[in-house]
Formats: structure tokens, C-alpha cells, sequence
């Protein structure tokens, strides 16, 4: 039997924290779908095409990565891609925790899923796309953790800076 991993998220954008959990999970896997995911509660700065494409030009000489756009359940996408793991990260014992009640819930939907966490490397421990979201919205530079072809392609769109103005 293979082992395929999906590595599910919203990649908004991806950051260096996901490419140290993607590259260090590589070895561990036959196959790796990164599955973007659709979240109904969450507003993406950017559309699900960029980051697919941003996730294939990275990725584009490895053939043991594709990407994929789904929405629903993980381990429906799971079924649907046939892997037979979910790639979790974690950064911090509250992550684990949160993590730990999901992989609880999708063991109990489909028990032939298993969830593989793997800790980030401490340098990574404070890069989270929500984090670089908020420095780009307010003018900063977010690019020391993206990867090159994330931060050409938002150097080259030249957002501007947030509204929002300290107010005294």
C-alpha cells in the first residue's frame, strides 16, 4: 500500500513554516497532496488560484507533490485522493491540542486515517499566514517569511497599505 499524505490548509499564503513541514514530511511519503481548502468562516486575502499556482511553481520539479482545492470534510478528500494519512503541523502545545481533538473527530469518521503531527523547527515556531496576512494589510514587509515566488508575485501587486490609521 502507498503512503499518500494530504496536508490540508489554506495556504493564505503559504509560508516558510508550510515548506519546513512539506519538505520534511517528503521522505516520509510516497505521495503528498496539498489540499487547499475551503473555509467557509474565513475571508482569503488571496483567491484560491494564486495560491494553487504559487504552491505548483514552487513544488513544479517534484513529482511526489500535486494540489488540490476541496471543500467539506478532510477525510472526504482523503477518500477522494486516496491518501491514507493527514499531515498536521504543529507549533505550539496549543496547536497539538487543537489538532489533537480534530484528529480525533476525522479517526472516528473514517478509522483507516491515520494523522502524522510533526513539530516545525523553532525558527518557524512564529510564521503563520494569519501573522504575514496582517503585516501586508498594514504596509509591512512580510517577505522574510515566504517563499521567493510568494514574495515576487506580492512585491509585484504593490497592495496598499491598510485604511486603518492609528487613531489617538
Amino acid at each position: 500500500m502507498s503512503r499518500i499524505a494530504l496536508f490540508p490548509g489554506t495556504f493564505d499564503p503559504i509560508t516558510i513554516g508550510h515548506l519546513d513541514i512539506i519538505n520534511r514530511a517528503l521522505p516520509l511519503f510516497d505521495k503528498l497532496v496539498i489540499g487547499i481548502g475551503r473555509n467557509a468562516s474565513k475571508v482569503p486575502m488571496f483567491d484560491e488560484e494564486q495560491r494553487m499556482k504559487w504552491i505548483n511553481q514552487i513544488y513544479r520539479s517534484n513529482n511526489k507533490i500535486s494540489v488540490v482545492v476541496y471543500e467539506g470534510l478532510t477525510v472526504d478528500c482523503c477518500l477522494k485522493v486516496g491518501a491514507n494519512f493527514i499531515l498536521r503541523g504543529i507549533r505550539y502545545v496549543n496547536d497539538f491540542e487543537y489538532e489533537k481533538a480534530i484528529a480525533d473527530m476525522n479517526r472516528s469518521l473514517d478509522n483507516n486515517i491515520e494523522t502524522i503531527f510533526l513539530t516545525c523547527l523553532p525558527q518557524y515556531t512564529s510564521v503563520a499566514s494569519t501573522l504575514v496576512r496582517d503585516v501586508i494589510r498594514n504596509g509591512g514587509n512580510a517577505m522574510q517569511f515566504l517563499p521567493e515566488e510568494v514574495a515576487t508575485t506580492i512585491a509585484d501587486l504593490r497592495l496598499p497599505k491598510s485604511a486603518g490609521k492609528f487613531i489617538s
